[in-house]
């Protein structure tokens, strides 16, 4: 009878890990989604990135505290700020911090190292803290899978078409390291939050302390360059998009998954990422991926795969 419900304990916790490796998935799908909305936005109204960011950001925020009062979940997340406070704080900021670091250093040290050094430096990041945290080495199949996951993502990188380097590739590699460090920082913290709070109290309050963090430097950056809004229904449409698709459901996804999936895991599978923007790439824009992008495709789809063969980890204490 123990072993009985010992393996139906078992088999619910690997189906639940799943069922959350599916959802940090999805996440990074919408996410991927993201650079060709941005694209779109700048072929009609010359925005700068932060700006443009801070606007995904406030849109974001208040559809996701529409979501809260319609549901009447404000109690819920009402109660996670109370408890955590500092945390959520930090998890905003966060959240914010590594997007418009990520913008910086796309424009000074191009997209692919960008992509590459920040995308690629946080599971790494958090895999050397969890085994610092445990004094436990990370298995073999876990460092397979991140070598085969790392590798992926700088041959689709590099295969997209920007292997060309910006004008402050210096400057942009140490913006990219700080992007790759908020993004780790902000995935462990909410982390915890994501198993003791719901998610969509979580998602409303860190968006919604990223969009006051971005604000001012979207401000300053949109009266800089002449461009703070836009009344062009394309630009408008497509940032909403940005801000719900992308943003709001987005990282209610992952905060979801997060439940249930260890963060150097959720942090491998968002590179799918990536891999969808390079796939709507060549779909919409012809941008021929090659040889190259076709394999990096393929190791970071393995890698998902790998780790949804894993057994689930069990939250950290």
């Amino acid at each position: 009878m123990t072993q009985d419900l010992t393996r139906a304990a078992g088999s619910e916790a690997s189906a639940l890990a799943r069922l959350g490796l599916v959802q940090v998935c999805l996440a990074g799908v919408l996410w991927g989604t993201g650079g060709l909305a941005v694209q779109v936005v700048r072929d009609v109204v010359a925005m700068p990135v932060v700006t443009l960011s801070a606007w995904r950001m406030v849109i974001g925020a208040l559809a996701l505290v529409l979501a809260l009062a319609v549901l009447r979940r404000g109690g819920a997340a009402l109660d996670l700020l109370r408890r955590h406070p500092a945390r959520v704080v930090a998890v905003g900021i966060c959240t914010g911090g590594y997007q418009a670091l990520y913008f910086g250093s796309v424009v000074t040290a191009g997209v692919s190292v960008a992509t590459v050094v920040s995308l690629g430096l946080a599971p790494v990041l958090l895999t050397a803290a969890d085994a610092l945290r445990t004094r436990v080495a990370p298995s073999r199949g876990r460092l397979a899978v991140l070598a085969a996951a790392l590798t992926g993502l700088v041959l689709v990188s590099v295969a997209a078409g920007h292997a060309g380097t910006g004008p402050r590739p210096g400057v942009g590699v140490l913006l990219a390291v700080g992007s790759g460090t908020a993004y780790a920082l902000a995935t462990a913290l909410s982390a915890r939050l994501a198993r003791t709070g719901e998610p969509l109290a979580l998602t409303t309050l860190t968006t919604s302390v990223g969009a006051v963090a971005l604000v001012p430097l979207g401000l300053v950056a949109g009266l800089r360059a002449d461009v703070l809004v836009t009344d062009d229904p394309v630009a408008l449409a497509t940032l909403a998009y940005l801000g719900i698709a992308t943003m709001a459901l987005a990282y209610g996804l992952f905060y979801a998954g997060l439940r249930t999936t260890d963060s150097g895991a959720a942090t491998i599978a968002t590179l799918l990422e990536p891999v969808t923007a390079a796939a709507l790439a060549a779909l919409l824009l012809d941008e021929r991926l090659g040889g190259g992008g076709l394999l990096g495709t393929g190791l970071i789809l393995l890698a998902v795969a790998g780790l949804g063969r894993r057994p689930a980890a069990p939250p950290p204490g």
